[in-house]
């Protein structure tokens, strides 16, 4: 069994799917090395669940600007972040978690914010849950840090009374929403994987309390505050596909689908 029928393996979807090897002149380093740049080969339709629509769908209109964050570059963005005291998030973080990945990343996958593990170790989607996304992230032939820039809503752990980790409130979410459209602004990238049901949420500026259920399964759209427009797929997120294993299923269709939605090279 290859290492990407283990990582299928370990999404829950056994090898019924394969991402068929791109043909390369190349060498065989170079080959692979091209492929976790992000060129990857997607199963024919008759390889895939009947289902996509084409690119439509709901457009996220990004309205929030902050002058003084818009022309910030990388070194900038992440320092004002660790330093930000926009919200009362900062009252209880151990350190801002701004983001981790390629720069210059194709793919973006935003979840809704750091944990009590990401706000110890200070990078996103770590423990059981970053395992997951490292796995599915490898089953699509990308790896953290290259060709993925991995990001969330909020910047800081969210926080109850109990100390037990919750979803950021919408005000929350609009404090940090200038820091993330930078990101966005800087990354350039081609698609964004909308993970859990918060960042889907957020990013299509739908009612809070809008199940997963009815954002997943077709292309959105999200564009942003320059007026350009980039497809958007939302899925589950890892801690919730490891609470229900059979689910992991329906996230590697949206993982296809995201695919399948990353616009052709020019």
């Amino acid at each position: 069994m290859s290492q990407r029928d283990n990582y299928l393996k370990e999404m829950g979807v056994g090898v019924i799917w394969k991402l068929r090897e791109r043909p390369s002149a190349t060498s065989a380093p170079e080959a692979e090395q091209a492929d976790l740049a992000g060129t990857i080969d997607i199963p024919s339709m008759d390889e895939m669940p009947p289902c996509f629509d084409d690119m439509v769908g709901t457009e996220a209109v990004s309205t929030v600007a902050m002058p003084e964050v818009s022309g910030m570059d990388w070194k900038a963005l992440e320092e004002t972040i660790r330093q930000c005291r926009a919200c009362g998030l900062c009252q209880g973080r151990t350190q801002a978690v701004p983001g981790v990945g390629d720069p210059h990343a194709e793919w973006l996958f935003i979840g809704e914010g750091p944990g009590y593990f990401e706000d110890q170790q200070g990078e996103p989607f770590v423990g059981a849950s970053g395992k997951l996304l490292d796995n599915m992230l490898m089953a699509m032939g990308l790896q953290r840090g290259s060709n993925a820039y991995i990001a969330n809503i909020v910047k800081c752990r969210a926080t109850d009374a109990s100390g037990k980790d919750r979803p950021p409130t919408v005000d929350e979410a609009q404090a940090c929403q200038p820091y993330l459209e930078r990101q966005i602004a800087l990354i350039q990238p081609k698609i964004i994987v909308a993970v859990g049901r918060v960042a889907a949420t957020t990013l299509l500026r739908t009612d809070p309390q809008t199940s997963l259920a009815v954002l997943r399964g077709k292309a959105h759209l999200y564009r942003t505050p320059d007026g350009k427009v980039i497809p958007l797929v939302a899925t589950y997120h890892p801690a919730y596909l490891l609470r229900q294993l059979s689910e992991k299923r329906k996230a590697w269709e949206d993982l296809c689908l995201a695919m399948r939605s990353l616009p052709s090279q020019d």
